[in-house]
């Protein structure tokens, strides 16, 4: 269940994870489907999610720069010259 699945990663209570499905129910996030009990079903991929959550990062701290935020990972020493590298070949095909 999702109590039990969330009980491992956290100490949250019944009445929490209750508030927080029907938040994300109320966003759009998750459906429902009641039978004997109620079955929870994700209404955007994870990718999707991702991506709106980075966005809104980027908005939020970045002033809407993704390039911002690239450059705080590189003065903070977040990026190995591994990740640069392949940084380059996605900028290489995305011109």
């Amino acid at each position: 269940t999702i109590r039990e699945t969330l009980a491992q990663s956290s100490d949250w209570d019944r009445s929490t994870i209750k508030t927080l499905l029907r938040r994300l129910c109320e966003k759009g996030v998750v459906s429902t489907t009641k039978k004997d009990v109620l079955y929870y079903a994700p209404q955007v991929s994870e990718t999707e999610y991702k991506e709106y959550k980075t966005e809104r990062l980027i908005d939020r701290l970045y002033r809407g720069s993704a390039k911002n935020l690239v450059a705080s990972l590189v003065a903070g020493n977040k990026l190995d010259k591994s990740d640069i590298e392949e940084l380059r070949s996605l900028f290489k095909v995305g011109e």
